[in-house]
Order: C-alpha cells, then structure tokens, then sequence
C-alpha cells in the first residue's frame, strides 16, 4: 500500500461540483460512499481557539458578529457529522479567556466546585470526545482552570506539561494531565458490519507559558519540549493499542527549523514516527488554505499537509470547522489509513460588495445553554466608569500615534509612578510601552478599538486592552530603550526614496508586538532595513531606524536608567524583544493592566486621550506608501490632516486602503 507520502487526497470540492441536482440536502464524504468491505471512513472534527466566543456577539462593540461562535460552528457539526460514515469531535485549545464572558466568569462570578463555566457548557452539548490546553487556559490560574475543567463530560490530555522538576525520561514526568487517551471508537465499515478501531489523541502546549504566565504557574509547573515529549509517549501509545495516533498540538506551524522548545513546533511534530494526524492551532490562521502557509517548506497549503501528514487548523473564535477525513482499512486486527482529506470549513463568507454574509445558523440548544452568562456579561461590560472627551480608535494606529495606546500608556505610567515612588528606584524616569491589539489583520476588516466620546464602559475598556496581563516595571538602559523601539520598527517594509504606493505593514509582524514608547520623542526611518525580525533575530546590525529619539528634549543617555511600564507578557520576555526578559523586572504588580485603566479613568472622572504626537516616520520626500485599515477610519481622516493621509480605495477583505506620503 503507498505510504502517506505517495497519497492524492480528493477534493471535496470537486466531488460536490459533480452531484446531480437530486442528491440529498446531505452528501456524504466520498469515502463514506467508496469504503468497501475492510474500509471505513472515519472524520475528525476540530474546533480551536475559541476564547470563550460562545456567542456569535462581539461584547467589545456590543453588537452580534456573523463571523465568530462556537453556538455558530456548532450548527454546522450535525450536518458535517451526517456527511461522515464515522466521525469525533475535538478542541485543540485556548477555549477559556479571550473575551469579557471569561473576564465575568473569572473576576465577577468565579468558579466554585460544581459550577460549570459556559463554554464547558457548550461542549458539553456538542459532545466533545477530547480536548487539550492552549496558553491561555492559565491566565487566571491553576485553580481556576482545574475548576473549570471539572465540569467537562470529555477528557483533556496535554504531555509536557508537569507539576514540578523535569525527569530525566519524559515518560517519568509528573504530569498534571494523562498524556494520551486512547479511545475505542465502533465503526461502521463499507459493508454496514461494526468494528473497533482505537484512535489516540495526544496533547501539547506551547512551553512558553512559563514565560508568559509565570505569576500563575513559577514553582507550580513546568513545561518540557513539545518534541521531546512527542517523541517519549508516541510509541508507547503504539504499545497500548493505538492503531491511529491524532496529535492535539495547541503549536502552530513555522519552518525555520526545528529547535529546542520552539513555540510554533507542528510541522516537525509531524515528523515523529507514529503520529497519523495533527491538529494545529495558536496561530489564529487556517490551513489549508490559499495564503496563511504557503511559502512553508514542508507544508502543503492546498492538500493540507505537514511533511505528508494530514493537518488543519481551524482559524479561531469558531471562525471554522476543521474537518481530517481519513479512509481507514482494516489490517489483520488493526486498521491503518489508505486516504485522507483535509479542509477547514468556514462559518461565512465575503459577498460582492465585501459585506459578511453567515453561512449558518446559532444552534439553539448551545444558545440555551449559555444565556443566563450571556446576559449576565452583556450587563457586566455595559457598567459605566467615567466619561472620555474624545474619541478612541485604533484605526491608524500602526500608521501615526493613536490615542487608543496614548490611554493605556498614560494610565500605566500614572500607576507605576505611584507604585516606585517611595522604593529604591524613586529616582527613576518612568515610560510606559503599549500596543495597539485590535489593529485589523487576522481579526478582519472590523477588527479595530472604535469607543465614542462620553460615557466609557467596561466593555471600551476590555476594546483597548484584550487581555488579562498584569502591570509590571523594568529597569533598563537608554540603549535598551532605543532597541526596544528597533524591534517595534519590524513591523514597516523598507522603502526606497521616491517609492510610489509602497506596502508599508509586514502582515507577517504581529501589531500586539508594535510598541510604542511614551516619555521619550523619535522618528522612524523607513529607507534603512530591520535590525531585528519578528523573532528578535538580528538581521541586519548595522542598521539604525529609529533617529531623533530624545528624552526630557535632549539626545536620550545611552547609558541612563529608565523604568520601563509594561505587562508581564512583555516584562518575561514575550515576542522576544532584545535584552527584555525577566532578570530586568523592578516590578511585580498584583493588578491587571486593564484595571488599571479602570482606575486611571475612574480618578480623573474624564479622561483626554488626545495622543501627544511622540513618535513619526522620517521625511523621506516625494514617497507615498499605502496600508489597509478599517473602512470606518474615513470618519477620522481629518484628525490627521498634518500627517498627509488620504483615502485610497477599496481593499481587499472588507479592509479600506489609505495612502501616507511621507
């Protein structure tokens, strides 16, 4: 029989265009209708990322979305399931924070023993058959997600995640978690005679966390190398019985090459003898699929491939349904796979004016079953705690300094000050680092902070700051500080002198890692290369872009010591800023930087977050770029009159396209 290396999956696509026009509402999958005696077809469902997006509704804008929710990708799962001779459903991961439903749920309610956190609620309904952890399952903490995961009626498995000090052999490990589960699944076969086949799932975490939940987790946990751990456990899944081995890596796909305890490690996990399948996520894109990964060596973006090896993930927030079919034939007592297919199913779609149009419908009982959190989180985020005097938007935030970071970074430094000011580090300058989180990108055309003037809720203040990060401080130098700023700088493309209509934004370059710094001034130089990639890898060092950068309107100090306000994200190391990592941090703060801007805006009753204009491209002369933002920035174009911006056309994606001469 041909290795999965030799195999030619079909196209679903190109099975369906064939069906005559008096086919039933359902098709079946071709390998439910081709399975012969000793065949069957068996169809793997996942769901990742979801960020307790439960609900097709946006809690920030306070308005439903047609482009996210679990209630939404649910509807579909009848449906996929009907189309499959077999089927099981999965979560891969980061299913516990992400919106203010998990905000309510870990801050206002809590989750005492025999409470049943919603999105549990939803699975449950959907009948889950194994889950593993993503990142974000320990932003609130050890106790809080073991509560919440008690109310599961399915199995999670993670393998390199361990209560203490790592074991010589990864197998002697003391997991918090079963590594694998073996599940042994009755099939219907071509025939319509029963069979058992036992598929294993198991499941991976980024080793990250350590990093970036260090609060929660330091002396409390250890990760080990997803690899390692992969390679440990897999064989032994084999002696157990497992005829077919799914890998639940919440990891996403790079392939710059395999390195110890890499954060985006699913390609080579695919590359470990024994693992059938796999299921990435983290990365909040879809694969396969026409643009996400298809300049990765090893991956196949139109097959769905990784190194041979069938792979989805499933975009986020619901977004998707990721769908591994598998024709599965019987071998002596055990079963192997002979063909596969892979797609990632999508909840909507972009009509010919580029407006959303849902492709499904909520499934009701996945409605019930959340709305009592539903609406107790719609009243939570409608909660007013001060007014603001002008707009707050992110729309040109990547582009010019934006008053949705020029809040944060105001009320970050405000409370720092007041934390350092009586300790051995009284005498230090205080900035303030921020970044614009809803910038557009993956998160669409819509996805930008967009609070009126007036009244400001939770709701606007959970918009400016997505997550639950805690308010942290470090010391560092004044070379450090212009560093900090080279690797922001990442994010624009190099632009020749008299370019025209140059794309500035790296889509590649995260916009959560573009900082900006208050408390110093400087200018960006667009016509030198990055010194740093988007992994902190110096690349080009000779390279200077960031010019003018001054302090108190003087060169800034290279050797002057500065407290930098941060988040622990950042402060631990987090996208891998040069020389930011732990050892720098002068400040643990118990609060949330999001409660801090409560408090800022409940002292000062009205906030001005009217940006001060600290940062700005160099002039380069008769050189225009362009970048896309969202359609509703054209409200703000004249707050940028001196900046040179003008309206560009259309997009692509619902996105507006504006033109910058710089």
């Amino acid at each position: 029989m041909p290795s999965l290396l030799d195999l030619h999956p079909i196209s679903r696509r190109s099975f369906l265009s064939g069906v005559a026009a008096s086919a039933a509402l359902v098709t079946l999958h071709p390998f439910a209708v081709r399975a012969n005696g000793n065949q069957a077809h068996l169809r793997l469902m996942e769901t990742t990322d979801i960020h307790v997006n439960v609900m097709p509704y946006d809690y920030y804008a306070d308005k439903p979305n047609d482009t996210m929710g679990l209630a939404r990708t649910a509807s579909i799962i009848d449906s996929i399931r009907a189309e499959a001779g077999n089927s099981m459903l999965i979560d891969n991961g980061d299913f516990l924070q992400g919106n203010p439903m998990g905000d309510y749920m870990a801050y206002q309610k809590g989750m005492k023993p025999g409470d049943v956190h919603p999105v549990i609620k939803a699975m449950n309904v959907l009948g889950y058959d194994c889950g593993t952890l993503g990142n974000h399952e320990f932003n609130y903490g050890l106790d809080f997600m073991f509560n919440t995961l008690a109310g599961a009626t399915f199995p999670f498995v993670c393998a390199n995640l361990t209560k203490g000090q790592l074991a010589s052999d990864p197998k002697q490990d003391p997991l918090y978690f079963k590594p694998y589960h073996i599940i042994e699944k009755q099939i219907r076969d071509g025939s319509g005679a029963t069979s058992p086949v036992k598929v294993g799932f198991i499941g991976f975490v980024p080793p990250q966390i350590m990093l970036w939940d260090a609060k929660n987790l330091e002396g409390k946990a250890m990760t080990r190398d997803i690899l390692q751990a992969a390679r440990a456990w897999v064989p032994q899944m084999k002696e157990d019985g497992a005829d077919i081995v799914i890998a639940l890596s919440h990891s996403g796909i790079d392939g710059h090459g395999e390195s110890e305890g890499m954060e985006n490690a699913s390609l080579y996990l695919a590359g470990v003898e024994g693992i059938d399948a796999i299921f990435t996520g983290h990365q909040h894109l879809v694969f396969p699929g026409p643009k996400d990964f298809e300049d990765v060596p090893g991956a196949d973006a139109v097959k769905g491939t990784l190194l041979g090896k069938p792979a989805v993930m499933a975009g986020f927030w619901g977004s998707h349904m990721g769908l591994i079919d598998l024709l599965l034939e019987k071998d002596g007592s055990s079963w192997k796979i002979v063909d596969f297919t892979c797609e990632a199913r999508p909840i909507y779609h972009r009509d010919d004016n580029r407006k959303v149009v849902a492709d499904v419908k909520d499934k009701p009982e996945v409605v019930a079953s959340v709305a009592a959190e539903h609406q107790a989180t719609l009243d939570y985020v409608r909660t007013p705690v001060g007014k603001t005097s002008a707009p707050l938007y992110s729309y040109f935030a990547l582009v010019a300094d934006d008053p949705s970071i020029q809040i944060v970074s105001i009320a970050q430094s405000w409370y720092i000050k007041q934390m350092l000011k009586d300790g051995p580090h009284k005498d230090l300058p205080v900035l303030s680092a921020a970044a614009p989180f809803k910038a557009g990108g993956r998160g669409g055309a819509d996805y930008f902070t967009d609070v009126p003037a007036g009244d400001i809720a939770i709701k606007n203040v959970a918009d400016l700051y997505l997550y639950p990060n805690t308010i942290q401080a470090v010391a560092i130098t004044g070379e450090q500080v212009k560093n900090w700023l080279e690797m922001s700088a990442g994010i624009f493309n190099q632009i020749e002198k008299g370019a025209k209509d140059a794309p500035l934004i790296n889509p590649d370059f995260p916009s959560y890692n573009y900082d900006v710094i208050d408390g110093v001034t400087y200018q960006i130089d667009l016509t030198k290369p990055a010194r740093y990639d988007k992994d902190g890898v110096v690349v080009h060092p000779e390279s200077s872009r960031i010019v003018n950068l001054q302090f108190d309107g003087k060169p800034i100090d290279p050797g002057q010591t500065f407290a930098v306000a941060t988040n622990n994200y950042r402060a631990g190391g987090g996208g891998k800023f040069p020389e930011i990592a732990s050892d720098k941090v002068i400040f643990v703060g118990p609060d949330t930087n999001r409660d801090i801007i409560v408090r800022y805006i409940v002292d000062q009753g009205t906030i001005n977050p009217s940006a001060d204009g600290n940062w700005s491209f160099a002039p380069i002369g008769d050189t225009t770029v362009t970048f896309e933002t969202g359609p509703k920035a054209r409200d703000f174009l004249a707050d940028f009159k001196g900046a040179e911006i003008e309206d560009a056309g259309d997009g692509v994606d619902g996105f507006a396209k504006f033109r910058l001469t710089i």
